[in-house]
């Protein structure tokens, strides 16, 4: 919308102002209260500075915004179309929508302003962030990822970059609708997740992991107990009642101690689960949890950055490396033995978002991973900007056993 700035600015920082002193800060104030001392001034203001209807209504918005919410993200985070936010500090905010970046014409008026909505952000998940420790990942209300970098680490300014998640969580049936997976494919993914296969997907940043192990996660049986740990919450399971949602914490100031993903898949193994999902293994606790998938809990998942399975599985070495000293075939021989079937995504040129491979691990061989793929995504060429092509199966489960003693068969429906 096009109006005169300097009025409207004018405006805004006085309603602002007037709004912060008329609160009571002895008691509780609701946002209604809020909302009426806003539209008040907004009619008296609006008059007096001959704003439309139009402008007095998107002011409004925004004083309210302001005061009670994350001042100019809050039309960003309420935004179904936009997947991913970036603030370069006070320089400008960029947005992602349909797979593709654009520049935002707001940005945060003062670094005080954007350092308030930081604090508010991290304060409401019991998150710390300052030049101490100015590395933090957090979540909004509505479950968004948030990644916030401040000084000294950040040169021009605070950076945060929020992953925003579809309200109602994407499921397998939207993922065949928008062409990332076949009927077939899903349908036997299916199966292996109720037979109990532990299941790994790997690709890259904004390959859509956490959107495909919500969807795979779906095919849990419900009378199931499943234990979920993260980062930073993000799953989004539905109509398992059996859930326990875990979620790392860092050190703080007052003296509270750090707790890991390790710290949490250790403490999980103690709560009886049937199944274990860690959101994302990227560092020493993919040590453990390959012991936890060779320890009984079988049908568990996770994810990982990689670009290819055959990738996904040295990534896997590495970190496991990173968190003891054990010979490389040994470590091989965990995974091997650990980990089933190999799911990876990837991003192509269009933006889209398909699987790309499905890998079953053999077993080890000569001190190699043996793997061999059952499905692979073959390319057909592009037509309108679009990559055409399809996921085709390439060979058949050569492990069946969980199969068989789940009662099942990948030529039956489930």
């Amino acid at each position: 919308m096009v109006h005169d700035t300097t009025r409207y600015e004018t405006c805004r920082r006085q309603i602002c102002d007037s709004v912060r002193e008329r609160i009571d800060l002895s008691r509780e104030v609701d946002d209604a209260e809020i909302q009426d001392m806003i539209d008040e001034l907004v009619v008296r203001l609006g008059r007096s500075h001959a704003l439309s209807l139009e402008e007095r209504q998107e002011l409004g918005k925004s004083v309210f915004h302001s005061i009670r919410k994350m001042d100019v993200l809050q039309e960003l985070v309420d935004c179904d179309d936009v997947t991913e936010i970036m603030i370069n500090g006070t320089d400008n905010i960029f947005i992602e929508k349909a797979g593709r970046i654009y520049e935002w014409d707001k940005r945060f008026e003062t670094r005080e302003k954007l350092e308030d909505v930081i604090q508010q952000i991290v304060a409401k998940c019991n998150r710390v962030v300052n030049e101490a420790s100015p590395i933090v990942d957090a979540r909004l209300e509505n479950g968004a990822r948030v990644n916030i970098v401040l000084a000294p680490v950040a040169l021009n300014g605070p950076i945060v970059t929020i992953r925003r998640f579809p309200d109602h969580p994407i499921s397998m049936e939207d993922l065949l609708r928008f062409g990332s997976i076949t009927r077939q494919a899903a349908e036997e993914l299916e199966k292996l997740v109720v037979a109990g296969y532990n299941i790994f997907i790997s690709g890259g940043t904004g390959s859509g992991k956490t959107t495909f192990l919500n969807a795979l996660s779906h095919y849990i049986p419900k009378t199931e107990r499943i234990i979920t740990i993260e980062d930073s919450a993000e799953l989004q399971l539905q109509g398992i009642p059996n859930l326990v949602r875990l979620e790392t914490r860092n050190a703080n100031t007052e003296g509270a101690r750090a707790i890991s993903i390790r710290d949490l898949i250790k403490s999980s193994l103690r709560m009886r689960p049937d199944r274990i999902i860690v959101g994302e293994v990227r560092g020493s606790e993919a040590i453990d949890m390959l012991q936890a998938l060779n320890t009984g809990h079988d049908g568990s998942l996770s994810t990982g950055h990689a670009n290819s399975s055959r990738d996904m599985l040295t990534r896997l070495e590495t970190m496991v490396l990173m968190g003891m000293e054990l010979p490389l075939a040994a470590v091989r021989r965990q995974i091997a033995s650990g980990v089933d079937i190999i799911v990876h995504l990837g991003r192509l040129r269009d933006k889209s978002r398909r699987v790309l491979e499905i890998v079953e691990i053999l077993g080890f061989e000569d001190g190699e991973i043996v793997t061999a793929p059952i499905y692979e995504f073959h390319e057909n060429g592009e037509e309108n900007g679009r990559v055409l092509g399809e996921l085709v199966r390439v060979g058949d489960l050569t492990h069946k056993d969980k199969l068989m003693a789940s009662g099942m068969d990948l030529e039956k429906k489930v």
